[in-house]
């Protein structure tokens, strides 16, 4: 019966019949076969501590670039490449310059390091020379005269199967990377949305966490303590319940959104809106001390949904009235074939490692917090995917001091009719 045994994996290594070398990810040799010495003519101790490219130039630098990006292909995506039929000439040893023809198929393939990384790479050769020198010694030995028609034939379409299969071999390497690379960002995107959903989920709780508690504790108060404020007790519930309610409406819109929901929409003069919104907010006397004032040209027209539009305007213009030391000012302009919102608070500004940042959800920095702290940190999220559901663009430019955020949407087309899209 056989007994299984530790195996000594250099010894199997160095009896392999077939010629591997194997390389660092810098192509240097860190060990060779005494089949490959045989097949090279050269020794390991002239092969060790070189680059392959040094001692193997190849004769035309066409040839070598195709081992190169063989090699950088396996490093690069960790996978096995298999090289078509090549013609890979080599260096007489000793003898700089002189070079002979041959021919190889060549495999190279990736060896991973503990943190996944290629590590070290092999070059598996074997060559192919002699069947292609007797191809043509045949031809030679005609001397002139016909050969068979049987052996003409025999070998032209041995030539032919051979350069077939390694065009074949060579764009079934190529789909296959495609695909690889394929998997691969399907399977980077994949990972990044399920962090996303998982995010989502944790701030959702956290979120929703406080004002629960909340509510709660507030109840829990008024059944222990008779005597307690019950109206007092209820407008705190009410505020606690009322502040769930708002992340709740904020987070089903933002879904809305995110699925692509088809809008109906119409003709929207932003010039119009936002002079009305201004004016509506100052009859409600929003903040007192923070003026707000519009400068727009006349008809700046798009084709949007009227109500997610203003939405939209009303989260930037909150978000800029709650950082804003005494002004707010909102610009409407026509450029190049786009309707262009900024919306401009003179606060102290957002640094510019964070601009991106806000428009995560629930993210809130310190002087959000400070000046807000009962605000969801929806507004921003909901005023991106409303531009993005409109084809267009939100985003924070360069301005000091404070913040400017601009919005991007395509002018209104002629010929566009109302439509769900």
């Amino acid at each position: 019966m056989w007994k299984v045994a530790e195996v000594d994996f250099s010894a199997v290594f160095e009896a392999s019949p077939v010629a591997v070398a194997v390389l660092s990810p810098v192509w240097e040799y860190v060990a060779v076969n005494g089949a490959y010495e045989r097949l090279t003519g050269w020794s390991r101790g002239e092969l060790l501590g070189r680059n392959v490219f040094e001692v193997f130039p190849g004769g035309r630098s066409d040839r070598a670039e195709q081992l190169r990006a063989s090699l950088e292909r396996v490093v690069a995506v960790a996978e096995v490449d298999t090289m078509p039929l090549q013609r890979y000439d080599t260096e007489e040893p000793g003898l700089p310059g002189v070079f002979h023809e041959r021919y190889w198929s060549i495999v190279n393939a990736p060896v991973l390091g503990p943190d996944g990384a290629v590590m070290l790479v092999i070059n598996r050769v074997e060559e192919v020379t002699g069947f292609i020198q007797r191809l043509r010694e045949i031809d030679a030995a005609s001397g002139g005269e016909p050969l068979p028609e049987e052996l003409v034939a025999g070998t032209r379409a041995i030539e032919a199967e051979l350069f077939v299969r390694a065009r074949e071999l060579q764009e079934v390497n190529r789909r296959l990377r495609g695909a690889r690379e394929r998997e691969r960002q399907a399977a980077v995107a994949a990972r990044r949305a399920l962090r996303r959903q998982q995010q989502a989920v944790a701030d959702t709780s956290h979120d929703l966490r406080g004002p629960l508690a909340g509510l709660q504790t507030r109840l829990e108060s008024a059944l222990a303590d008779p005597d307690a404020d019950s109206r007092q007790i209820l407008h705190a519930a009410l505020h606690d319940a009322e502040r769930i309610g708002d992340i709740v409406s904020d987070l089903l819109e933002l879904a809305r959104l995110e699925a692509n929901t088809p809008l109906r929409t119409q003709r929207v003069d932003l010039a119009h809106l936002a002079r009305t919104e201004t004016a509506r907010r100052a009859e409600g006397h929003r903040l007192p001390d923070v003026s707000v004032t519009v400068d727009a040209e006349d008809a700046v027209e798009v084709d949007a949904s009227p109500v997610r539009l203003t939405r939209l305007l009303n989260n930037l213009l909150d978000n800029a009235e709650r950082h804003a030391r005494s002004r707010v000012h909102i610009t409407v302009t026509r450029e190049d074939g786009h309707a262009v919102v900024d919306v401009t608070d003179d606060g102290p500004g957002i640094p510019a490692d964070e601009r991106e940042n806000v428009f995560d959800r629930f993210y809130r920095g310190a002087d959000a917090r400070r000046s807000d702290p009962g605000g969801t940190g929806l507004g921003l999220p909901i005023a991106r995917q409303i531009a993005l559901a409109h084809h267009g663009t939100l985003h924070i430019a360069d301005h000091s001091p404070g913040t400017r955020f601009t919005l991007r949407l395509p002018l209104h087309r002629p010929d566009h009719n109302n439509s769900n899209h």
